[in-house]
């Protein structure tokens, strides 16, 4: 799976992590938009889409740009990020 990555995603407000592969060519914004439709599935609607929701890397605590594809980042296999 050359065109895709594992990371950790690790969601404060509702206490889950998660493991996700996403796709490496995929813009972050679309990603951050994709995990949040699932949650809100996911959680039968206990989890509220925010447009101020970011993804942070959890070593670094950087905020992760909407308009960056996931190649641009440092994101690679065994990335743990935050939405929050």
């Amino acid at each position: 799976m050359k065109n895709k990555i594992l990371v950790e995603l690790d969601i404060p407000l509702i206490e889950k992590k998660y493991d996700l592969f996403i796709p490496i060519n995929k813009k972050i914004g679309t990603i951050k938009k994709l995990i949040e439709q699932e949650l809100v599935e996911l959680t039968e609607g206990a989890y509220i889409m925010n447009e101020d929701t970011n993804l942070y890397s959890k070593e670094t605590g950087m905020i992760y740009e909407v308009n960056m594809t996931i190649r641009e980042t440092d994101l690679k296999n065994g990335s743990r990020i935050i939405l929050i």
